[in-house]
């Protein structure tokens, strides 16, 4: 929610008062410090409130930014997943963008919700490194039409991809086989397998068709900053 649209909720909870007659724009004046006039225009809505002049007007009046929240937007925001109290466990289906980006999924962003057996998912090795632990771990995302071929066979455009966001190392998770990434470039998502070369990635598609790709590594970011999570499950629709 953007300030000003905060500012405007202020205003009609103030004449809210002001109606009701516990409040006039006299006595937030002296509560505030501010002249009569400075209170009047905000009312009147012909200037806003600084940050520092809302929050004295919030203090005074014994209100918090969450009361100025439409609950609509809260709900739409709040964290999920749902419980799930049997032998299945939610896993969300995210936009790519997200999936890269939000430790914690919120509603607004949720596609569509998945079930794994609890079991699987519990089988699953996770191979944190750095900060990841506060993650979700477990989320999914469709392939496209050019990251399915480009991992061909083992993707098809549109298949669902299940991310293990606590697996960002490049330790193979089984001895002589290669990891599939989800991995963040350019705040996107994209699957590939991964090599380091120096400070950079080298990300491999599987089908010989597709160009490698080379991606420079920013000078304070690690390997694991890039990769999404590894790749843990492949459904294909047929």
């Amino acid at each position: 929610m953007k300030f000003r649209t905060l500012q405007e909720n202020l205003r009609k909870t103030l004449w809210g008062r002001i109606e009701e007659g516990d409040l006039t724009g006299l006595r937030l004046a002296e509560q505030t410090g501010f002249k009569q006039a400075h209170i009047s225009n905000f009312l009147n809505r012909k200037r806003g409130l600084s940050l520092e002049g809302m929050d004295k007007v919030l203090n005074v009046q014994h209100l918090s930014v969450l009361d100025l929240l439409d609950p609509n937007e809260v709900s739409k925001r709040a964290t999920i997943p749902p419980p799930s109290d049997d032998e299945f466990e939610n896993v969300l289906l995210v936009e790519g963008t997200v999936a890269a980006q939000e430790p914690l999924i919120v509603s607004m962003n949720v596609k569509e919700i998945l079930k794994f057996k609890k079991s699987f998912l519990r089988k699953l090795r996770p191979e944190v490194e750095g900060d990841r632990e506060h993650w979700e771990r477990f989320v999914i995302i469709k392939a496209d039409a050019r990251e399915g071929m480009s991992m061909y066979p083992r993707l098809l455009p549109g298949a669902t991809v299940l991310i293990d966001r606590h697996y960002n190392s490049l330790k193979p998770y089984r001895k002589g086989e290669s990891n599939m990434y989800a991995v963040s470039k350019d705040g996107h998502c994209t699957v590939k397998y991964v090599e380091l070369a120096g400070n950079h990635l080298v990300l491999r598609p599987h089908n010989q068709a597709y160009p490698v790709d080379i991606m420079r590594m920013e000078e304070d970011k690690t390997v694991a900053d890039y990769l999404i999570g590894r790749v843990c499950y492949v459904g294909i629709e047929t």
